[in-house]
């Protein structure tokens, strides 16, 4: 096995995109990639040596040292393959948004185990499987980190053999609208809210509701409202985000899917085409006195990808 010296100078480019979990009943199941991205040039250097630039999103929050969570990511892979960590310099351009339910600790994790499958190419093969069982390892469950590896709509769940996925192709009628407010929601903070146990009759209204959101993302875009609506998280956390709620609720009553995106506190707006996005940005306007950033976004198809930059060539996305 190469040492970490053979990788030194080798650079890759990883770009993920934001996700977007639960969508509605889908607590911790389901998750929506979108195309909004973090962009990262990796390069290994000599064991120890960790140089880190951060733009965009949640820069000044971001450790500049070995407990970076791309590095992190990165060290875990490597570990796994039983490989001699290198040291890291990484240039990250931040376009999902922090603190906000748009997976940017999923993307960070993502992001990590792609550079490392990339850095480690011709040394250890790592298929989709190891990608999602490395990134659920760090994220804890694979609702955000499934749709940021393979894009598209996705179904994870946990089983005998580890964390699994199906990606589903959202039908083309289904034109997503991300309202992002100026506040931060910690996960862990939303996670606490939750009871320990729900009503049967909530559970199985969840199930359904599940079921018939896969229906109306690949099939059926007309039911969208009644197929986003939920009873296992979202009421519990509104307290703790009493403007997102007002703009769910709003939404709803005009008709449109809104759901709580992932943790919060942004929304996610299930449209049914583009000019209908523009009707719910007026909502947003008029129905709380937050101000609510617009993100016509697309749903991304393709995931996070990887690609080795050669020697001499611009760095330039």
């Amino acid at each position: 096995m190469p040492g970490p010296e053979a990788l030194e100078g080798r650079t890759v480019e990883v770009r993920v995109p934001a996700t977007s979990a639960n969508l509605g009943p889908g607590f911790d199941t389901l998750g929506l990639a979108l195309s909004m991205y973090d962009e990262l040039e990796v390069t290994a250097l000599e064991p120890g040596v960790y140089e880190i630039e951060v733009s965009g999103s949640g820069a000044e929050e971001i450790a500049r040292d070995a407990s970076n969570l791309v590095v992190r990511s990165i060290a875990h892979v490597f570990a796994d393959a039983e490989v001699a960590m290198p040291g890291i310099r990484l240039v990250a351009r931040n376009g999902v948004p922090h603190g906000r339910g748009l997976g940017s600790s999923g993307a960070a994790v993502a992001a990590g185990v792609l550079a490392a499958q990339g850095l480690l190419e011709g040394i250890v093969e790592l298929d989709d499987a190891a990608l999602l069982r490395l990134a659920t390892e760090l994220e804890g469950h694979p609702d955000n980190v499934a749709p940021a590896l393979f894009g598209g709509l996705t179904i994870a769940w946990t089983g005998e053999r580890g964390p699994q996925h199906k990606k589903l192709l959202v039908h083309r009628g289904v034109s997503p609208l991300v309202l992002v407010p100026g506040y931060t929601m910690s996960t862990k903070a939303a996670r606490s809210l939750q009871p320990d146990q729900v009503p049967s009759e909530d559970a199985v209204f969840n199930v359904s509701r599940s079921a018939l959101l896969i229906a109306a993302l690949t099939q059926s875009p007309d039911v969208l409202l009644d197929a986003t609506d939920d009873r296992l998280h979202q009421d519990y956390r509104a307290p703790a985000m009493p403007e997102t709620n007002r703009l769910v609720r709003a939404l709803r009553a005009e008709g449109f899917a809104a759901v709580v995106s992932g943790a919060g506190p942004s929304v996610l707006v299930l449209c049914d085409g583009p000019g209908s996005r523009l009707d719910a940005v007026r909502i947003a306007e008029a129905a709380t006195d937050t101000p609510w950033i617009p993100q016509m976004v697309a749903v991304d198809v393709r995931g996070g990808t990887v690609r080795e930059r050669a020697e001499g060539s611009s760095s330039q996305s």
